[in-house]
């Protein structure tokens, strides 16, 4: 597979099949996540992986309640297709996935979204370049009760950033239209 057909092939994945995604494979993508630049060499990007279908659940739930309770509070404002759908306790924001990867970082670095971003892109190329789908689930990363970060191995000082789901893919949706890139200007020597 060429590169550019590893950027069409990589898809928002949101339906997987039941089969649970072997943890070498995990690791390899999670090693090739290293080799994702960020600011300074720092490397701040942590993983926790949880493969675990009650767990996954348990996180969803978390989650879920999380952000409910700051809607309510009018803490955050959420669309109210996502209130219908977050109240729903069969909506597994995890889409059923078999396997999420965490991408965490400690809450001092200031360049960590960048770089977690920059992992998490590695992960999904990983993934696609081994037939397997991801999604980046925003939804899932209000996890607050600290028995269940404990549990993650996720530090008080540190912040979720990108949960990721990944699994076999059921289908590979086409990719939606993009448009051309909006070029602002162009500033060269040749005038």
């Amino acid at each position: 597979m060429t590169f550019s057909e590893l950027l069409q092939k990589r898809r928002a994945i949101r339906d997987f099949e039941e089969k649970e995604v072997p943890l070498k494979i995990v690791e390899e993508i999670l090693q090739e996540s290293t080799l994702a630049p960020s600011a300074s060499n720092n490397q701040p990007c942590r993983f926790a992986v949880v493969s675990c279908r009650k767990t996954i659940k348990a996180l969803s739930d978390e989650s879920k309640a999380n952000l409910l309770g700051d809607h309510a509070e009018k803490k955050i404002r959420l669309n109210p297709d996502y209130v219908t759908m977050l109240q729903n306790e069969n909506f597994n924001v995890f889409y059923n996935a078999p396997c999420v990867i965490y991408i965490v970082g400690a809450k001092s670095v200031g360049s960590l979204d960048v770089d977690c971003a920059l992992a998490a892109s590695y992960i999904m190329f990983g993934a696609a370049a081994r037939d397997l789908g991801t999604c980046w689930v925003a939804l899932g990363a209000n996890i607050r009760d600290p028995r269940i970060r404990a549990e993650l191995g996720i530090p008080d000082n540190y912040r979720i950033v990108a949960p990721i789901i990944l699994g076999y893919p059921k289908a590979i949706p086409p990719a939606s239209e993009r448009h051309a890139p909006e070029i602002l200007r162009v500033i060269s020597e040749a005038r």
